[in-house]
């Protein structure tokens, strides 16, 4: 038997905002669902990036240490070899990190977002995550949930 859900109030008394945007239909829904998913995985490559910027970053600081530990261990001329051949070196041509972040940001990232927002300013009524609320509102709707409500 499936149960019609109950509707749990947000605690001022209101039942919470149908997400769903109901009006869209569902080739619209799928493809800025889409859309957003994409962005989703550029977030990801955003934060390899970040990660890999801080990292390197990192490995930079320790390589500073260990030239000051083989200078104080007494191996100034292979301190030095290690110092021309590796300290300040860039990671890519003519750039560090924090330059190929920049780039990544000024000349995708920040396109990026601003167009999905626009999609979804145009075609969602600015609607974050409608494809995910229907799968929300589907699935908690089967299970005989309340479909916004607070709980399992």
């Amino acid at each position: 038997m499936n149960t019609p859900p109950t509707t749990v109030t947000d605690g001022a008394g209101s039942a919470p905002e149908d997400r769903t945007v109901p009006h869209l239909d569902e080739a619209t829904v799928n493809a800025t669902g889409r859309l957003s998913e994409a962005l989703e995985w550029v977030e990801r490559a955003r934060g390899a990036l970040y990660s890999f910027h801080q990292l390197s970053g990192r490995a930079d600081i320790i390589l500073g240490e260990a030239l000051d530990a083989l200078r104080e261990a007494g191996h100034e001329q292979v301190a030095g070899e290690v110092r021309r051949e590796l300290y300040g070196r860039n990671v890519l041509d003519g750039r560090w990190t924090f330059q190929i972040v920049e780039e990544y940001d000024d000349l995708y990232y920040r396109p990026f977002v601003a167009t999905e927002e626009r999609v979804r300013d145009q075609l969602t009524d600015g609607h974050r995550h409608v494809y995910e609320a229907r799968m929300k509102a589907r699935e908690r709707t089967e299970a005989g949930r309340d479909l916004w409500g607070f709980g399992p």
